[in-house]
């Protein structure tokens, strides 16, 4: 059985391994993608694009006639149709 100070030098040759095959791959890797970029005339916008949830735009039901504000009935009623028959505001 090896001792700790041989499996310590072994974890250190490995590590030593490890960086220098992370540093060739990078270089080659780096390469790659600049090729790509360049043959299909990618920009950094589509590169990086942060893609989320598609949101769903949800119809008025509300409507108020004199400014022509509206409100989806989602979230915090609105100073205008507070205290007031929301049907009388219906769309």
């Amino acid at each position: 059985m090896a001792t700790l100070a041989e499996l310590k030098a072994q974890k250190d040759a490995l590590e030593a391994q490890i960086a220098e095959a992370i540093k060739t791959e990078r270089k080659d890797a780096i390469a790659q993608v600049r090729e790509l970029i360049a043959a299909f005339e990618l920009t950094e916008k589509e590169v990086f694009a942060k893609k989320r949830g598609a949101k769903s735009t949800v119809a008025a039901k509300y409507k108020n006639p004199q400014t022509g504000e509206t409100w989806t009935g989602r979230g915090r009623t609105p100073k205008w149709l507070a205290g007031k028959n929301k049907e009388d505001f219906a769309i």
